[in-house]
């Protein structure tokens, strides 16, 4: 790593820090939320630990944290709202207890859970409960998603997907080459090429912890 790099994860954990007490948590409820021991966050902060690129993928997913800011210190530290006013109140989104063979065509009541109110969730989008580590830390189990069927993705998005026994399960959207694989977050989880049975649900917009449904 070069003394640039270094710098800048100096820096980024300077921000962390920053970014922690400006929403008014310790340290242990900060570390506790991304799924990290509290020793490892008081490293970071002190410029003595290295935080991941996962990691601090999963800072911006939870906390809504602007990318440019945490890297370079530019602007807001916050995302602002996608929108204001009016438009801005919560939404009622479905909440799908598993995920029909037909969706998004076919949906009844017994694939509904309930409904969520979420702010600026776009029509026509849907959430879900995430179940197990796969994408840890980005995403925990028990996590709610919101996800919209029917994007174009792009190399890093996180998808919601089919696999062969009809489960949906949650992994990242890569690239190499014309070749797609669908990676965890979680290392102890080897990628995989999607095969035909494995059918994409559509792409997580936004994930929430500690919802009560």
């Amino acid at each position: 790593m070069t003394k640039e790099k270094d710098a800048q994860r100096i820096s980024i954990g300077r921000r962390i820090k920053a970014a922690r007490q400006s929403k008014g948590l310790t340290q242990k409820e900060f570390a506790a939320s991304l799924g990290i021991v509290q020793g490892f966050l008081s490293g970071i902060e002190r410029e003595r630990k290295t935080p991941s690129d996962t990691l601090l993928i999963a800072l911006c997913h939870y906390y809504r944290i602007n990318e440019v800011w945490l890297f370079t210190g530019v602007g807001d530290m916050f995302r602002e709202p996608d929108v204001t006013g009016e438009d801005a109140r919560a939404t009622k989104t479905p909440l799908l207890k598993k995920i029909p063979e037909g969706f998004p065509e076919k949906i009844n009541e017994e694939e509904m859970k309930d409904y969520v109110s979420l702010p600026n969730v776009p029509a026509g989008c849907y959430a879900t409960i995430a179940y197990g580590d796969f994408m840890a830390p980005t995403i925990r189990d028990g996590d709610l998603v919101t996800f919209s069927p029917g994007e174009d993705l792009e190399n890093g998005d996180i998808v919601l997907v089919n696999n062969r026994w009809g489960d949906a399960i949650l992994r990242k959207y890569r690239l190499k080459g014309t070749e797609v694989f669908l990676v965890s977050d979680n290392p102890v989880y080897a990628p995989f090429k999607p095969d035909p049975e494995t059918r994409t649900i559509g792409k997580v917009l936004e994930v929430w912890r500690k919802i009560k449904i």
